[in-house]
């Protein structure tokens, strides 16, 4: 429900946010195009994030001490004794974990090329789904330790019994890491990865490979390549070239195969 949700805002306003700030012919910069992919994802999570506190609370209450019986009661039960921002206890950390997920992510997957000694451009289907896979598995390396902070803060709660079963006590995110490294070591930092990446890298793994085959649908489409099935260019078109300019150009040397004869048919009559 709650990763619905993420999705449905996230494209509802990004392409809000899209469409606000095209130009007259349609076209957005690089720069408009990040910075609303980032608006958007803040958006998203800034009103999801209540379900993720609450998923945590369900998962972490004790079974023979269960405090919530539901969604809807647990969000009402935090709501009303501890108030509206323990729904968003954590949430700094959802953007600063963010920064290290998709530079590491990004960083990694624009790299690769250098992996298989070839082009990217050639690389096939499963190439692209170990990339994926690869730039899923160092980001989430990186920014592990900001989601196990998170579900820490998350969880814990004076109005639980042994406070939510949290295994530290702190008073704020910053407390919350010197107290784990304290008392547990900086390696609890990143306790639980493994099993996180059994959900995050085939997923990534599946995205970047929809990715490429979606891109190559599309540059096939516009007329840059000869298959949807291969990256191989078409002959005589200049890939630098914009989609919009190309379709001119093309326009134009039809227009102007057509003239010709029309000429001449004028003549003979």
């Amino acid at each position: 429900m709650q990763f619905c949700q993420w999705c449905a805002i996230h494209l509802a306003t990004y392409k809000k946010i899209v469409h606000q700030h095209m130009d007259g012919l349609g076209h957005i910069s690089q720069w408009q195009a990040i910075v609303a992919g980032g608006l958007a994802g803040i958006t998203a999570a800034l009103t999801t994030y209540p379900l993720e506190v609450v998923e945590t609370r369900l998962i972490a209450q004790n079974c023979r001490q269960s405090t919530y019986r539901g969604v809807l009661h647990t969000m009402s039960n935090i709501y009303h004794k501890e108030g509206l921002l323990a729904l968003y206890r954590g949430f700094s950390l959802t953007v600063i974990g963010a920064v290290p997920f998709s530079i590491g992510c990004y960083a990694v997957y624009m790299n690769l090329d250098k992996l298989w000694q070839e082009p990217h451009f050639r690389f096939s289907s499963l190439q692209n789904f170990i990339n994926g896979c690869l730039a899923a598995g160092v980001a989430q390396t990186l920014s592990f330790p900001f989601e196990t902070v998170k579900r820490k803060m998350q969880a814990q709660s004076s109005h639980l019994p042994h406070y939510g079963g949290v295994d530290v006590h702190f008073s704020g995110m910053l407390d919350c890491f010197r107290q784990v490294i304290k008392t547990k070591g900086i390696l609890t930092l990143w306790s639980g990865l493994t099993a996180n990446m059994v959900k995050i890298v085939p997923y990534f793994g599946l995205l970047f490979t929809c990715f490429e085959m979606c891109k190559q649908v599309c540059l096939y489409r516009n007329g840059y390549i000869v298959s949807p099935l291969s990256y191989k260019l078409k002959p005589g078109v200049d890939q630098s070239l914009g989609p919009y300019e190309l379709q001119e150009v093309k326009r134009y040397l039809r227009n102007r195969k057509f003239q010709p004869q029309n000429s001449s048919m004028g003549n003979r009559w």
